[in-house]
Formats: C-alpha cells, sequence, structure tokens
C-alpha cells in the first residue's frame, strides 16, 4: 500500500487547521465589533453639521477622513457592518449597516463612475443577501443598467476613469474587475443575460490584453475606441510603467475568481491561479504574505506594505481554494496571511480612531494614504474572516 499520498493529504489538513486555528474567530470578530463602536462614535461626532451622513475612508494626519457617496470606497463601511452583522446577527449592525448604506442610493443613477460594484454591491449587495429586501434588489438592478452606460461594444470594455483625457482616450483599471459581480448577480436577479455578456465580454478583453507573460498584471490599459485596439499599457498608482502593483494584483486574483463562480469558464479559473502564484511565489514576497504595494518598489525591504492587498488576496484565496486542485495550498496560504493580520496588523481596540487594520498603502506616487488604515483593508479582512468558516 502507499502511504505517502495519504501522508501528505493528511500533513496538508493538519497544516490547514493548525493555521486557521491560531485566528480565533470569537475574539477576532468581538475585538472588531469593539473598534466599530469606537468608530461609530468617531464618526458621528465628525458628521455634526454635515447636510450628508459620511462615511469613514482612513486618517489623515491622524484625524478621521470622511467621504461622501461619490467617493469610490463609501460603500465598504456599511458592508463592513453587514458582515458584523451576518457573523453576529446582533441587530444594532443591521441597523447601523443601513444607515450608512442609505446616502449611497443615489449614486444608483450616477453613471460618470465605474465604481458602482464597490459602492453598491458591497453596501446594497450584502444587504439584499442577507435580508432579501425587495427594495435593495431594484437598487442593484438600477446600477447595474447605469454601469453598462460605460461599455463599448468595439473595445469590449468597461470604461474605467473619465479623469486625466490628456493621458487615456478609455482607460480600463485592472481594478473594474471587481465591479463584474454586480452585473452577473443582476442577471440572476433579473433574468436578463444583457449584464452577463457585458461581464464576460470585460472579463474576456482583460484575460487578453492586461497580463503580461509572467501572469503579473498591468495597472491600466487604454483602447482606441475606433478599433477596439490597445494604445498603451501602464500604471497610475504603481511604482512603474512594467511593475506590479500588489493591490491591482490581488484584484485581479478575486476578480477572476469571482468571475469563474459565475461562469465555470475554465480559462478565468486559470488565470486566477496563475495571478495568485505570481503574488505568492515571488522572491519579494515577504514571509508573511503581507505584500509590499509594488513589487518592483526599489528599496525593498525598506518599503511600504500593503495590508488592504493582503486582505484582498486571503478573500481570494479562500474562494479559489473551493474550485482548485491547489485548493488546500490556497487555503494555507490564505490563512497564513489572515494569521499576520490578526497577530501583527491590527490597530489595538480603542485607538486609530477605530479601524481595524494598519499599515495599508492607498497610492504612494500619489504620496497619498501611504501606512494608513483604509476602510476597504477592513471590508475585505472581515470577509476573509467569514470565508475562512
Amino acid at each position: 500500500m502507499n502511504i505517502k499520498p495519504i501522508f501528505i493529504t493528511l500533513l496538508l489538513f493538519y497544516t490547514t487547521s493548525v493555521s486557521l486555528a491560531q485566528v480565533n474567530l470569537k475574539k477576532t470578530f468581538g475585538d472588531a465589533e469593539k473598534q466599530t463602536d469606537f468608530l461609530l462614535r468617531e464618526v458621528e461626532k465628525a458628521n455634526t453639521g454635515r447636510t450628508e451622513l459620511q462615511s469613514p475612508r482612513t486618517l489623515q494626519a491622524g484625524e478621521l477622513k470622511l467621504v461622501p457617496s461619490r467617493d469610490w470606497t463609501s460603500g465598504f463601511f456599511s458592508g463592513e457592518l453587514w458582515y458584523l452583522y451576518e457573523y453576529t446577527r446582533d441587530e444594532k449592525w443591521k441597523q447601523a449597516a443601513e444607515l450608512y448604506m442609505t446616502p449611497l442610493e443615489k449614486e444608483k443613477t450616477n453613471a460618470t463612475t465605474h465604481d458602482m460594484g464597490f459602492k453598491i454591491y458591497c453596501s446594497y449587495g450584502n444587504a439584499f443577501r442577507l435580508t432579501k429586501t425587495p427594495a435593495y434588489k431594484e437598487i442593484i438592478l438600477q446600477s447595474a443598467t447605469t454601469l453598462c452606460k460605460r461599455f463599448n461594444a468595439t473595445a469590449g470594455v468597461l470604461r474605467s476613469w473619465d479623469h486625466n483625457r490628456d493621458k487615456w482616450d478609455y482607460p480600463v483599471i485592472i481594478d473594474n474587475m471587481m465591479n463584474l459581480e454586480l452585473l452577473f448577480v443582476a442577471t440572476q436577479l433579473s433574468g436578463d443575460s444583457s449584464f452577463h455578456r457585458i461581464a464576460v465580454a470585460h472579463a474576456n478583453t482583460t484575460l487578453k490584453n492586461h497580463f503580461r507573460a509572467d501572469n503579473s498584471s498591468y495597472h491600466v490599459v487604454d483602447y482606441d475606441t475606433a478599433t477596439g485596439n490597445v494604445r498603451k499599457k501602464n500604471t497610475h498608482q504603481g511604482y512603474t510603467h512594467g511593475s506590479t502593483w500588489a493591490r491591482g494584483q490581488a484584484w485581479a486574483v478575486y476578480g477572476f475568481t469571482m468571475c469563474y463562480r459565475f461562469t465555470n469558464n475554465p480559462l478565468y479559473l486559470h488565470q486566477a491561479e496563475k495571478a495568485a502564484d505570481f503574488m505568492l511565489n515571488h522572491s519579494r514576497m515577504p514571509k508573511d504574505l503581507v505584500p509590499y504595494w509594488d513589487y518592483d518598489a526599489p528599496l525593498i525591504p525598506n518599503e511600504e506594505r500593503d495590508a488592504s492587498a493582503a486582505a484582498i488576496l486571503a478573500s481570494g484565496l479562500f474562494e479559489l481554494s473551493k474550485y482548485s486542485k491547489k485548493g488546500k495550498e490556497y487555503k494555507i496560504k490564505a490563512g497564513k496571511i489572515l494569521v499576520a493580520l490578526t497577530q501583527n496588523y491590527r490597530s489595538p481596540v480603542g485607538e486609530n480612531k477605530g479601524f481595524i487594520l494598519l499599515h495599508s498603502t492607498g497610492s504612494k506616487p500619489a504620496k497619498s494614504e501611504i501606512d494608513v488604515p483604509i476602510n476597504y483593508a477592513d471590508y475585505f479582512y472581515l470577509e476573509a474572516l467569514l470565508r475562512s468558516r
């Protein structure tokens, strides 16, 4: 009898269990609740006198930075509150989530942004998933309809940005993969396949043009809408046009994994695996698997980490582990990231205005949000914790 395969399987199972066991979900969510209680009090004070309830985004010079609904990160905080409700089933989190979600409804007709998924699906999408409230379904469908207005059939992609027209004609960023979930869900909820077709077209075009031979991702690809050809490939938040921006690579892992969930297209699964393997096996990936903000940043190891990229990667890996033949390996790595974030990147309870994770990097080239807490890091961290179950 060949016991080697059995031994390896048992070893992988044991290693996975040990890695995840180090994150005590009850205590970690308990700490997250305490931090969020603190954050809610700070946000309430900071909102005094404002005409619209705004959501916390980050700390700026140690002070709380709030953002209105038009900001691309505006949906993450209510999403965090929905995740706390999902874990605890405590009505206070549901009520808080609904409160901070309400100002976002008007974004359902805002066609000037591609970030409809981040704003609406992270908030109203989670809300509908957990409550099945019919009004939330209608907001999701209207938001998807609005997002589709940004689709160019010749290029086969949804336009990302309207700004910096002197730099780009029709820019598409790797982040935009994350907004496709809104479209896939819209088809499920409505039976209208046009949403699904646009999502697939965007994913296919991104798959074709956004990756280098080593499966690292470009941040921005610019298209000629008259021909559909690529005009140029560069970066906006990474170190150089040829470098690999860590959060963008994490968006790719998460985004193509999610696309596989809705389509069962093996090309998406394989691309998610290849993008993940690039991150996990890179010589410049730190041992704790919390990446530097860019894999090619010149001063590594004296460069800032990006806890948000790690949280996104961990959440994506937990889902990828369900579909991939390398599932056990990905689950072990996701668990290792959660252990690192939980042990070494969390704020002490009662500090940092109530944010959960520290040490994220928003845009170092713009000298913006460097080594600070950011709401999307907290959102994907809580999602990864839930997925770890």
